[in-house]
């Protein structure tokens, strides 16, 4: 119940566990293909380019912005979190010149802060993050997505946490280029970034006068592997990819709508048993992501004994923070397999529990009010 990797549908394993073929065979490429078109539904993608990456999340990231920023070109990046800052890092390392919109980590930016700062710097490309996994803030993209286009710039949002949990609607947001990660929403095991391209992305991309220069990320070279002459260009994780579609068949089994609205509740429910407890959110109330929550670490209280008091008494994993919130917020995962009433209803019991060895004492149950917000 961290920020992931998430628990991994029994499904899932099982089609992993199908007979491995090799990486040009016909199947494969029938197999991708169907990952194709689930992928388009779960971003709201109707672009035809849509792919997994051989890699995790961070795969995806650095294609994005492989393939997508030109050196000495501008690229701004909305910065309020850790993945913000690898994104920015990446650009550097690409030859961008980095613009950097920031605020502190957790708080997301106004409609406003986003269209004054695009208009003032005039990027070629904008980054955000949708779901920041390091803070548990939602940033909304339109207004940002809407800036940049009216100046004529590309936008890249990092779904990672949010893809198959939260609405990220690619082409109603506006969002030129996305990327996610095999293992969060989508329940599957990590190893692959899946990534779409919007037409107008993809007309820049195929008017680039000098290719990436990170060959293996390649979005040109890929197409022509995935979905065009099939031509050889890596040896893919055919297992994962067994895995992803399966993932994938899940998801649409059960109704994107019907799964968002899973873990709205969820993350309610659990919401409402922390603040019972005494405990007090991180991110505003209205700007909180569903599948990562951030309650902070109570006066006097070390996170770290709590969080080992979770694994050696429970077997329930959550993670600390880091950099500038390190010691000072938890960070729960109910995103994809995990986030079921059950989980949150055991999680605040182990949780409670955990917190009054460490010498906390509860302002109410956590569970009790939990189930009120059920029955609600």
């Amino acid at each position: 119940m961290g920020p992931g990797p998430t628990m991994v549908e029994p499904r899932v394993y099982a089609a992993m566990g199908q007979p491995v073929v090799g990486h040009l065979d016909p199947y494969f490429f029938q197999v991708t293909e169907d990952v194709r078109k689930l992928l388009g539904v779960v971003f709201g993608a109707g672009s035809h380019f849509n792919m997994a990456l051989s890699g995790t999340g961070s795969a995806g990231m650095e294609a994005a912005v492989a393939n997508f920023t030109i050196p000495g070109e501008k690229m701004a990046v909305f910065a309020n979190g850790f993945f913000c800052d690898r994104i920015s890092e990446m650009g550097r390392r690409y030859g961008a010149e980095v613009v950097r919109c920031e605020k502190p980590w957790g708080e997301p930016f106004t409609d406003q802060e986003a269209a004054g700062f695009i208009q003032r710097e005039k990027p070629k490309v904008v980054a955000f993050v949708h779901a920041e996994t390091s803070t548990g803030a939602l940033q909304p993209g339109k207004a940002i997505c809407d800036a940049a286009h009216s100046i004529g710039a590309l936008v890249i949002g990092d779904c990672v946490t949010s893809l198959g949990s939260m609405p990220v609607e690619v082409d109603a947001t506006g969002i030129d280029v996305a990327y996610s990660c095999s293992q969060k929403g989508l329940s599957c095991p990590p190893g692959l970034a899946p990534i779409t391209v919007s037409a107008r992305a993809l007309e820049a991309l195929r008017a680039r006068k000098k290719p990436p220069s990170a060959w293996y990320l390649d979005l040109k070279l890929l197409d022509d592997y995935f979905d065009g002459a099939h031509r050889y260009h890596h040896t893919a994780p055919i297992s994962m990819f067994y895995g992803l579609r399966e993932g994938l068949r899940i998801i649409a089994e059960e109704g994107l709508e019907k799964r968002w609205e899973r873990h709205r509740r969820n993350h309610l429910a659990l919401v409402a048993g922390l603040e019972a407890l005494g405990l007090r959110m991180h991110v505003a109330e209205g700007k909180r992501l569903w599948v990562l929550n951030t309650p902070r670490v109570p006066e006097g209280i070390d996170d770290l004994k709590v969080r080992r008091r979770l694994i050696e008494s429970h077997g329930i994993e959550i993670l600390g923070g880091f950099g500038p919130l390190a010691g000072k917020v938890f960070r729960i995962g109910l995103m994809g397999a995990s986030s079921t009433r059950e989980n949150v209803l055991l999680f605040l019991e182990a949780f409670e529990a955990a917190l009054r060895a460490e010498g906390y004492s509860p302002a109410a149950s956590g569970r009790a009010a939990a189930e009120r917000s059920y029955d609600a």
